[in-house]
């Protein structure tokens, strides 16, 4: 089986968003990184890419310049346990960026995150179709996913 990995093009900010990232999840860690030469395009001794993992899945950071910015059109989904998984990835990760909708949010660096609890999908795909949908509506409603109101919204008939 190939490895996917992926890259992530940073204006400057590679080994910062790296460093930042591998603080908030478990088990990860800066692997590797490497510097522009006097080939270029960067200046000589600059960082080019960080190699790192989060959670164990591996990723790489280039500064690559200004040229490309992230949109939503690509994000990370988080799945967590609890409310309190929530809470925390939600405050680390939107820290300095930009909350949206449905769970959805941005990061310092632009880059977009869904930070979703596995009870989220169990309500939305229940096999009562009603209380699934009043599930979904509620989600709808809703920055930060907060699974009491999921529960509330599902059970209310």
């Amino acid at each position: 089986m190939p490895k996917i990995t992926p890259f992530l093009w940073f204006d400057t900010e590679a080994e910062e968003a790296a460093k930042h990232y591998t603080s908030i999840f478990p088990n990860s860690r800066i692997t590797d990184v490497t510097h522009y030469g006097s080939a270029g395009p960067s200046e000589a001794g600059t960082v080019m890419t960080v190699a790192f993992e989060l959670d164990g899945q591996p990723f790489i950071a280039l500064n690559g310049g200004p040229e490309y910015r992230f949109t939503e059109a690509v994000s990370f989904s988080v799945s967590c346990e609890s409310q309190a998984e929530v809470d925390e990835y939600w405050s680390k990760l939107a820290d300095g960026g930009e909350e949206g909708p449905c769970g959805w949010l941005k990061d310092r660096y632009g880059l977009s995150w869904q930070i979703v609890p596995k009870r989220l999908m169990e309500l939305l795909t229940d096999p009562d179709h009603e209380r699934a949908q009043r599930a979904m509506a509620a989600m709808l409603k809703m920055g930060k996913i907060q699974i009491d109101e999921l529960e509330q919204a599902a059970a209310t008939a």
